[in-house]
């Protein structure tokens, strides 16, 4: 079954590289007209825009840093200025700053804190604001909007050296489904997914060669995944076809949130 998300508008933070690109052309394909949202590097959010305009869809690349209110309410105002509504939030922009907590400094722990959870928090609060106002769209969704929150399995696996990140997605699985709680007797979706290893850009040190092979050890399933099958997954829970789905996370690991370790331990 085909999933359409025709004349629906998705925003797409840190939509410009791995899993948030894969997801922008994934929704571009469905259908929807896509912001693409950077940091600091335009041009490959510009290509990817320009990418999607020449396959036919609609898309623009916006920036701005998350982690600041002002420059979120600038990218949803620029959003329906460029579009007139927004449907899906996809909050997706989130970093890594890696120290063992004794060598942590307080910047490395507000710098990831900042765009992997207020971030999100942020981006969330603009999206809910549009979609209370905007109500149902009849014809184009059964829902009033949806929120997907791209989380990991470290917000259930802890990480030594990596306790900011893993802490941020901790917190934000409970934001998350303290959001939808709050929210969908108005008929806005939250969801989460939470991806395991997936084979990206910026972590292509760790999923091949020898690397890798250590890494598949942490999965039951016995392979990296591909930021495409992410992709899907965000299509999914954007469509009708996820609609009674709500305050939900979708662990996308090959089973690592198993904890394939204690497998011989039972």
């Amino acid at each position: 079954m085909q999933i359409s998300l025709a004349q629906q508008v998705a925003l797409v933070t840190g939509g410009s590289s791995g899993i948030g690109a894969a997801s922008a052309r994934a929704l571009a394909a469905a259908g929807a007209a896509v912001v693409v949202h950077y940091n600091a590097q335009a041009e490959p959010a510009q290509a990817l825009a320009a990418e999607i305009k020449a396959a036919g869809g609609r898309a623009i690349a916006l920036g701005g840093d998350v982690s600041k209110e002002a420059d979120v309410e600038r990218l949803f105002e620029q959003t329906l200025e460029t579009f007139g509504y927004l449907d899906i939030l996809l909050a997706n922009s989130g970093i890594q700053q890696d120290a063992p907590a004794v060598d942590m400094t307080l910047e490395q722990w507000n710098a990831v804190i900042g765009v992997n959870l207020t971030g999100q928090f942020l981006c969330a609060r603009s999206a809910l604001r549009i979609f209370k106002r905007q109500g149902i769209r009849e014809g184009v969704s059964r829902a009033a909007g949806k929120i997907i929150h791209m989380s990991s399995v470290h917000q259930v696996i802890p990480w030594a050296g990596h306790v900011n990140y893993a802490t941020s997605k901790g917190g934000l699985d409970m934001l998350m489904r303290s959001l939808a709680q709050e929210v969908s007797h108005h008929k806005i979706r939250i969801n989460g997914i939470a991806p395991g290893a997936i084979r990206t850009a910026i972590n292509r040190d760790v999923t091949e060669g020898e690397a890798e092979q250590a890494l598949l050890k942490l999965i039951p399933y016995g392979r990296v995944g591909e930021a495409e099958e992410v992709a899907n997954a965000v299509v999914w829970l954007a469509s009708d076809m996820s609609d009674y789905v709500v305050g939900s996370t979708l662990f996308i690991d090959g089973g690592m949130s198993l904890y394939p370790e204690f497998r011989g331990n039972g």
